[in-house]
């Protein structure tokens, strides 16, 4: 059976039910007011009759039907019942439908006489079975005298009903044919909200849907048009740092720092953005449903891994082009050896050697550095190289130090904020001078590490020293135009998630000086840089 022609069935058999229910409800209680009217009748007819000053004195007369049935009869036609029978204490008819009748004794108990009070109920008389009311009569001394019975047929009563009820009925059958009608109607209707699918076709579609969307590695997050989230893929929670929260409901703009309106106003434009720690390329494509947009969808990629992996092949670059220059630094040195050495010159050329020492552009740092984490002194020899290659000159202070890290994690924290830093002051001094600092220190709620890093650029205006770790706010400018701003903002957002901070502040260089303080849970494996050898020094380097 078609969704269609279930939904008319089932809507139709419903309101049958509420409309046969509600027929039947309201039949009784039209026969229930219908038997009360009558009986409310009957017994204010029965009491006028009982109280009649002739009716009461004609007891005393030889032949109380001769004043009695005249009167009777009177009353019954104007009252519209089917009889009044007026009776003595033994039950001798004084009055009848029917003159013959009169003299006989009734064919039911004088109730109203037994009891001195009104009856009501259903009996069966010579007329057949009828709704009465039964009143006591009592003479002007207060005796009861006989009684007066009021009453209808049963049968009068259901013909009076029935001629009332083929109305109700005729409206009910009428409101059950608009009823299919509209029940067919609403069936159409609904189909074509749902485009003519069928449930089991719905239910496919939802069991692809859901599988392609929280399958695939993108994230998608759909908005309304109010810029709340709708729904989210696995990915995207993932991406989002959201994994295991449900998002329906929440603005995006609580979960993605970045002004979306450009982006959402530009369809097919992409926008770098920051959640949370995680650098994202987000897309934006409205949702378009009968040439009507209802939202808007968003693609989410990460970026990160790909900025990680593109660091590294700048990094891999770099030492290549520095291998290639000390290459032929040394090929320069040798052929100066060389001939030195042929002319006899000795000592020149034990002075060139001596000169010459560790020297090259991967040369390890200073020997006093207590650099023990392999990865940041990589780091550092990197940014080294990088440095030379700009023009700008690179200096580790001498009383630097740092412990290995206690985990990946603590370690993946201080390249992040020392690479951001120093690319920062790269940017701001060319051709300039860079000084890094670093300080490992053990203090009462752990340890401390504090990253310094100052360059003799133009500084950073005292009114945005704050501003600056905020979105995309910089006071450079790359080429093309693209969106810088969030270097200093992820070091910031490291810090604070460490219980650290990081500020800025003018340099004893003349340019801008970054201070990380990156605090680290106590290591009981971390070595004091003082416990260490200037040749172990030498070798994590």
């Amino acid at each position: 059976m078609k969704l269609r022609t279930q939904l008319v069935v089932l809507q139709s058999a419903i309101m049958l039910v509420v409309i046969v229910g509600s027929g039947v409800a309201a039949a009784w209680l039209q026969e229930r007011a219908l038997r009360d009217a009558y009986l409310d009748r009957m017994i204010g007819v029965a009491y006028s009759v009982a109280q009649l000053p002739s009716v009461i004195d004609a007891y005393d007369d030889a032949d109380p039907s001769a004043v009695i049935q005249p009167i009777a009869e009177t009353v019954r036609e104007a009252s519209d019942v089917t009889y009044v029978v007026v009776t003595d204490v033994e039950g001798i008819r004084f009055s009848h439908p029917n003159p013959e009748r009169i003299g006989e004794v009734a064919s039911t108990e004088p109730d109203a006489v037994i009891t001195g009070d009104l009856y009501t109920g259903r009996q069966t008389g010579t007329l057949g079975e009828s709704w009465r009311a039964k009143v006591p009569v009592f003479d002007a001394q207060g005796a009861i005298v006989g009684q007066v019975s009021v009453g209808i047929l049963e049968s009068e009563l259901q013909a009076a009903w029935l001629s009332n009820v083929w109305i109700l009925a005729l409206f009910l059958a009428i409101a059950a044919v608009i009823g299919v009608l509209l029940a067919s109607w609403a069936a159409s209707l609904v189909r074509r909200r749902i485009y003519g699918l069928e449930p089991e076709e719905i239910k496919s579609m939802l069991e692809t849907r859901n599988a392609t969307l929280h399958g695939i590695g993108e994230g998608l997050v759909v908005l309304d048009e109010a810029g709340a989230i709708v729904l989210c893929n696995d990915a995207a929670l993932r991406l989002l740092g959201r994994e295991g929260d449900d998002l329906a409901g929440v603005p995006v703009a609580e979960v993605i720092d970045a002004q979306l309106e450009p982006l959402l106003a530009d369809a097919g434009e992409q926008q770098l953005v920051l959640a949370g720690e995680r650098m994202l390329v987000v897309r934006a494509d409205p949702v378009v449903v009968d040439d009507r947009s209802i939202g808007t969808v968003l693609i989410l990629r990460d970026r990160t891994e790909l900025d990680a992996a593109l660091r590294d092949l700048a990094g891999a670059r770099d030492s290549t082009e520095t291998l290639r220059a000390q290459q032929h630094e040394f090929a320069n040195t040798l052929h100066t050896l060389g001939g030195l050495l042929e002319l006899g010159e000795t000592d020149a050329a034990m002075a060139v050697i001596q000169r010459a020492g560790a020297g090259g552009a991967l040369a390890a740092l200073e020997p006093a550095h207590g650099i023990l984490e392999l990865e940041v002194a990589a780091l550092l020899l990197a940014k080294r190289a990088r440095a030379r290659e700009r023009g700008v000159e690179l200096e580790v202070r001498a009383d630097a130090s740092l412990r290995p890290a206690s985990s990946p994690s603590v370690a993946g924290d201080w390249l992040t904020v020392l690479g951001n830093l120093i690319d920062n002051a790269l940017d701001a001094s060319p051709g300039g001078r860079v000084e890094v600092s670093l300080d490992d220190v053990d203090s009462a709620g752990g340890r401390l590490v504090t990253i310094v890093v100052d360059d003799d650029g133009p500084g950073v205006d005292p009114e945005l020293r704050e501003a600056i770790f905020g979105h995309e706010v910089s006071s450079k400018q790359r080429p093309g135009g693209l969106t810088r701003g969030y270097g200093l903002m992820l070091v910031r957002r490291v810090a604070e998630r460490l219980g650290g901070s990081a500020t800025v502040s003018p340099s004893p260089l003349g340019g801008a000086r970054f201070t990380a303080r990156l605090p680290v849970e106590s290591d009981a494996a971390g070595t004091s840089p003082a416990a260490v050898s200037p040749a172990a020094t030498g070798a994590a380097s």
